[in-house]
């Protein structure tokens, strides 16, 4: 199969060591790309549920890991921003591991021009900042929802019920206080650009796949490789675009600087 030539693919929240990570879909997904650059945008080791005793590190996952280490010793620049469930590694910012650079946030310049703050994001939720343990039980919360899903997508296809439906987005839609969560981060997240005077951010964090403009500013959220299974890549002209990953094929979901297609999909759309 022939790999698409992208200029830099971004990757967020893969959870490596749950049974929630979706390294087989990830694997095929890259597949499809080749890149100048590869940006792990945090929580890509789940080291809290490791922690916890819930260690589980599949085949797939191991080729991933490869995969990455592969790849920047090929020459691909493959940096690695850790977040708040892999914080121990922030330690190791500014080295590198098998030609892996580690940073605590980098400012990647596209190919037209652009400049992007790429962090994790985890300094903007106040709750992961404050009150840790509400975090993590939240984050228990969300794997219960995942482990659940997993149950309720067999019965889907059980009864062949078309599509992938999300339990977890599902919450996250409705429930007002994860909306407004959401919508407090992204706007945290872009007041900190503003103020560094880039154009934008891509980070990771919330588990919300999103590009969104705002006041001559963009916001973009990688999403996650546990429940949406969605990308971001920089096109060879800068153009960035959000995919997701259908089991079969990408989709593209937005283009910032392009007109809409009207095979993109909605916001809505989304897991």
């Amino acid at each position: 199969m022939n790999m698409q030539q992208v200029r830099s693919i971004f990757l967020s929240d893969i959870h490596l060591g749950t049974k929630a990570c979706q390294a087989e879909h990830l694997l095929e997904f890259l597949k499809e790309y080749s890149s100048e650059h590869v940006f792990l945008l945090g929580d890509i080791v789940d080291l809290w549920s490791m922690s916890r005793g819930g260690v589980y590190w599949s085949p797939a996952q191991n080729t991933f890991v490869q995969k990455m280490l592969r790849r920047a010793r090929h020459g691909e620049k493959v940096f690695f921003i850790p977040g708040n469930h892999d914080e121990a590694i922030r330690e190791y910012a500014g080295t590198s591991f098998g030609d892996v650079m580690v940073q605590r946030e980098y400012i990647h310049t596209a190919a037209d021009g652009r400049r992007y703050l790429l962090l994790h994001g985890d300094e903007f939720d106040q709750v992961t900042r404050h009150h840790k343990w509400v975090a993590i039980l939240g984050d228990m919360s969300y794997n219960m929802l995942v482990d659940l899903n997993i149950y309720l997508s067999w019965l889907r296809r059980t009864f062949k019920r078309p599509g992938y439906w999300s339990l977890a987005g599902y919450a996250k839609r409705k429930v007002k206080t994860a909306v407004n969560f959401i919508f407090n981060f992204e706007d945290s997240v872009l007041h900190h650009v503003r103020e560094l005077g880039l154009d934008g951010a891509i980070c990771g964090h919330i588990h919300w796949p999103q590009i969104k403009h705002a006041d001559g500013l963009t916001y973009m959220n990688c999403g996650d490789w546990v429940d949406s299974c969605t990308a971001i890549v920089e096109h060879l002209d800068g153009r960035m675009e959000l995919i997701q990953w259908n089991g079969t094929r990408t989709h593209p979901v937005t283009s910032p600087h392009a007109a809409s297609s009207p095979n993109q999909l909605n916001q809505g759309d989304l897991p």
